[in-house]
């Protein structure tokens, strides 16, 4: 069920996602660089409407293996470097300009880096499960290659397959943004929380399925949340997948 609000539709992805959209606990609002979805004004809509909702919400943007990333898709070492430290400087000014400018909050909003994490248990305990489930179970792993191809979709030229470089380098990406989608309250200690992205995830639909294997925990729901003009619905994605 679709839930629409002044400045955005939000969809969260099951029944018991809903309920804990209602709870109104905490909101993750995880960034990509270079994404030019996450403009400023962007950042600045999603800020106060997250507040007005949440009693939490953490802005995290990607800042691990970005490098490696640019590295694979043919730059050399050292500008790869560069072009990732400058990308992160970018989303990171970006993301802060727009929380800024939303005006004083209602609730708490922390903007951080996903790499600030690697020294949090609960987020190292998750990426280890991560990396074994992608070695051992081929429904994740195959989930997951669905992901790298909708990631790299838009960065090969047409016809162009993807090297055993960029899927590796492209998993690796992934497998350190994961954690989020499965326990953001064991990670930050939240009672609940609501992962919102604007799209819908190749891998949503694994990990909010009934039966064995790596799943979002209970206390975890995601959501698409996207202005009414952007894009397709969450209904539309799945019927395409």
């Amino acid at each position: 069920m679709t839930i629409t609000t002044d400045a955005f539709t939000i969809q969260p992805y099951t029944p018991q996602c809903r309920i804990i959209c209602a709870e109104g606990d905490h909101a993750l609002i995880g960034v990509s660089p270079g994404n030019s979805y996450f403009n400023a004004k962007r950042i600045t809509e999603l800020t106060r409407w997250a507040t007005e909702r949440f009693t939490a919400v953490d802005f995290v943007y990607a800042d691990l293996h970005v490098a490696e990333m640019f590295a694979s898709l043919g730059h050399t070492r050292e500008h790869a470097a560069r072009r990732a430290a400058k990308d992160l400087k970018a989303v990171r000014r970006r993301v802060l300009s727009g929380v800024d400018a939303a005006g004083p909050p209602g609730s708490t909003v922390r903007v951080r880096a996903l790499s600030e994490f690697s020294g949090n248990t609960v987020y190292e305990l998750l990426h280890r499960r991560v990396r074994h489930f992608l070695a051992t179970d081929d429904e994740f792993s195959k989930s997951c290659d669905a992901m790298v191809e909708h990631f790299l979709a838009t960065k090969l030229p047409d016809g162009q397959s993807m090297t055993a470089e960029q899927r590796s380098a492209c998993l690796d990406y992934i497998a350190a943004e994961l954690p989020f989608f499965l326990d953001t309250p064991g990670i930050l200690g939240v009672p609940t929380s609501v992962s919102c992205y604007h799209l819908l995830l190749p891998l949503t639909e694994l990990l909010y399925a009934k039966g064995g294997g790596l799943r979002a925990a209970r206390n975890q729901a995601y959501a698409v949340v996207k202005p009414d003009s952007f894009g397709r619905t969450a209904d539309d994605l799945r019927r395409a997948a």
